[in-house]
């Protein structure tokens, strides 16, 4: 069982001013629950016992917040997706591991998510697993959103790179090894970056997400949200 995760909370929420300004996003509720509360319940339920997550933006609230149910990285400055979970290696271990936007707001199929994506996990073939969503049933989408992935017969994903766009959007949550941080720089960046270099080398794989995913990135998209879950 994959027992550890990290979520990444750190980011500023821009687009969701004024209600960043005092709140962290991922503690904004959405249908009386938070954010962070629903992906902790979710994980706790999969049987996760190690939860790492990091803060930078209003961190002491998602601190406080928590009250002990997660380990807490304080990031002096924001190292982006990529170098704030190789900051965060030495609590997390060599893997496999559940990584989580802070803001991932999702509604399981016939069966949990997490438990999906463990079962795909093949770490003979792959470096990481990307939770994916049909971009024409993304609730909360924007006009510009052009999709993020196409996938391959064989589960394997492609960036849209130059196209104009793809079928997929990346749907928050991914599952990661170690290894896929071998060689990766140091300070901010990424995990656009390997999750490319994975991509070359046929390590990249994608999974469907079958029930309904949230894109709350606005405040229309919240209150969106708002109404499918009241």
């Amino acid at each position: 069982m994959i027992d550890t995760a990290m979520i990444l909370a750190a980011g500023r929420g821009e687009r969701m001013r004024p209600l960043t300004d005092s709140t962290p996003k991922p503690l904004i509720p959405v249908a009386g629950r938070s954010m962070l509360d629903r992906s902790m319940a979710r994980l706790a339920a999969h049987g996760v016992r190690t939860i790492v997550v990091n803060v930078h933006h209003l961190g002491e609230q998602i601190a406080r917040h928590l009250d002990g149910r997660a380990r807490i990285v304080r990031e002096e400055r924001l190292l982006e997706t990529g170098g704030s979970v190789k900051s965060a290696l030495p609590l997390l271990g060599d893997g496999p591991y559940f990584i989580l936007n802070g803001d991932g707001l999702w509604s399981d199929g016939p069966k949990p998510m997490l438990s999906r994506m463990e079962a795909a996990w093949d770490p003979a073939h792959m470096d990481a697993l990307l939770l994916l969503h049909p971009i024409e049933s993304a609730i909360g989408r924007e006009a510009r959103d052009r999709g993020d992935y196409f996938l391959g017969s064989d589960g394997r994903a492609r960036h849209r790179g130059s196209a104009a766009s793809a079928p997929y959007l990346f749907a928050s949550i991914s599952i990661c090894d170690s290894r896929l941080f071998q060689e990766s720089p140091d300070g901010p960046f990424s995990l656009l970056r390997l999750w490319t270099r994975a991509e070359g080398q046929g390590r990249l794989f994608g999974l469907v997400h079958d029930g309904d995913w949230f894109h709350v990135g606005t405040l229309q998209a919240l209150a969106e949200a708002e109404r499918r879950l009241a």
